[in-house]
């Protein structure tokens, strides 16, 4: 039987990831993260077991899973500390990403499974897949010869509250919205971030651009990125004051902005470079600050004219710095990259759902 030796680097990773488990059991997590690594087909439990040669004690595997499942938490930071130390040491801000990607799975007794909005729906067309859904926080870097990657940190999955009583009272699943789960995945890796004195930027979608999940991350410090809705409801800055008056200063202005009436104004556009799905394109944009309720005050707006028409996106850093580029390129990065790989990723946490029932899962 062939036997292969890991270097020496990935038996210090594997090793770092199996402190966080219990002391009589941290020694099959290597096993079979080499399984994980080498299996190929359907990236399922079973293929990472036969992969490592542990069809013979399969069963002990499956056992061994739930409590990789139930400390989820603690392996998802020793992830970001191992990519904060190898990756990002030299980067003084960190882009992560967030968003929410449905697994489809099949038959009744799926713990946790339930009918989702499928984005991607394909040639049948169906706008709603059978499934789990796994709310996803990724890490964004750039390698110098694979353009942008998302490493998966968290994945946690999201029960609708109707299909919350059909899960079994021992696992006291506890109902959350994506915005809350979202929020919380923040806040975990935030607390590390902020310890390492890194700047945090999130970029997500427009469905995540409601207050639920913005306050909370503002009241972290963490600056965000993300589409805005062409029917917003923005307004314009308070007028100065000239005279102190009592009461509480102003946040928002008096009149109402119209974004489509601002992407059509042909004043203020100015042609920007940036890289958008690893190519550089120029684009032409426009940028001016307004106030929101959602957010709280004042945040940065900025049109993009498109083909298929304007674009708008948002950034609570209201600095100069925090130019039109960078914000198209990480909306552009986190579209491209951090969907795709929070999807596969969430495949291979999804196959742990049977031995561990509707509990979340770590990126190892």
């Amino acid at each position: 039987m062939a036997c292969y030796r890991a270097p020496r680097e990935w038996e210090d990773w594997s090793e770092w990831l199996a402190a966080g488990l219990h002391g009589r059991s941290r020694w099959r997590l290597p096993v079979l993260m080499m399984g994980l690594l080498f299996a190929g087909g359907r990236r399922v439990v079973a293929s990472w077991i036969r992969t490592a040669g542990l069809s013979a004690d399969y069963q002990d595997y499956y056992f061994f899973l739930q409590s990789v499942g139930q400390r989820w938490q603690e392996l998802g930071r020793r992830v970001l500390l191992l990519v904060l130390g190898r990756v990002l040491k030299d980067q003084q801000r960190v882009l992560l990403a967030i968003d929410d990607s449905p697994t489809k799975r099949f038959g009744p007794k799926v713990e946790g499974a339930g009918l989702h909005h499928d984005p991607t729906p394909g040639p049948p067309g169906h706008p709603f897949c059978y499934g789990h859904i796994w709310v996803t926080l990724a890490v964004i870097v750039r390698h110098p010869w694979w353009g942008t990657i998302g490493l998966p940190i968290f994945s946690w999955l999201y029960v609708r509250r109707q299909d919350v009583p059909k899960i079994p009272k021992r696992h006291r699943w506890v109902f959350q919205t994506k915005l809350q789960q979202a929020a919380n995945l923040v806040l975990m890796a935030a607390e590390i971030l902020y310890c390492a004195g890194k700047q945090v930027w999130v970029v997500v979608d427009g469905a995540y651009a409601k207050r639920p999940f913005v306050r909370p991350a503002m009241e972290l410090g963490v600056t965000l990125v993300g589409r805005l809705r062409k029917d917003s409801a923005l307004r314009d800055l308070p007028p100065r004051e000239k005279r102190t008056r009592r009461g509480p200063k102003r946040k928002y202005g008096p009149n109402r902005i119209s974004l489509r009436k601002r992407a059509a104004h042909r004043g203020g556009w100015k042609e920007v470079g940036c890289t958008v799905y690893g190519v550089e394109v120029t684009k032409c944009a426009k940028t001016f600050l307004a106030t929101h309720r959602t957010f709280g005050g004042v945040i940065r707006v900025v049109i993009v004219q498109e083909a298929t028409g304007p674009q708008f996106f948002y950034c609570t850093d209201r600095r100069p710095a925090c130019t039109r580029s960078s914000r198209r390129s990480q909306t552009a990065q986190r579209s491209n990259k951090s969907s795709t790989t929070s999807r596969r990723f969430g495949e291979a946490a999804n196959s742990r759902c049977g031995t561990c029932g509707p509990t979340s899962a770590c990126g190892t």
